[in-house]
């Protein structure tokens, strides 16, 4: 149960960190890969949900970033809630659940298949680290 307890406050915290570095003018190690996703084989409804992702997220961030990030399903519902409250993110209540449902099947059907190609939010101190080195 402890241990439990352990892994969803690190998840929890977690996110956050991932999500202030959003805002920031500091480029991710997620930032530098592949800027696209061969969706060909998903369902009709995911290419089209590929198609708002893409026009929306890319406004504020880099495109590669959601990309070649992993996270959970609670942690993307909590990052595309907190994009939509952006100022100017112009994400409505039904586009930004159709982001959601796109990282979702994207996590489940692309990332969780191969983990270690993906980046994982960084820690506070590292998202430093890279302020420093870059500026």
């Amino acid at each position: 149960m402890n241990k439990a307890i352990r892994t969803i406050t690190i998840a929890c915290l977690g996110a956050p960190l991932f999500l202030m570095a959003q805002s920031s003018n500091v480029t991710l190690p997620q930032d530098k890969g592949p800027d696209k996703i061969n969706i060909s084989a998903y369902p009709a409804e995911q290419q089209k949900g590929y198609k708002v992702f893409t026009d929306k997220c890319s406004k504020c961030h880099t495109i590669a970033r959601p990309i070649n990030t992993t996270m959970t399903a609670a942690e993307w519902s909590r990052y595309v809630k907190r994009m939509m409250h952006k100022p100017n993110s112009g994400i409505s209540d039904a586009q930004g659940k159709t982001i959601y449902e796109f990282l979702a099947y994207d996590q489940e059907n692309r990332k969780d298949k191969n983990p270690s190609a993906f980046s994982k939010s960084l820690s506070d101190e590292e998202i430093e680290k890279l302020k420093a080195q870059q500026h």
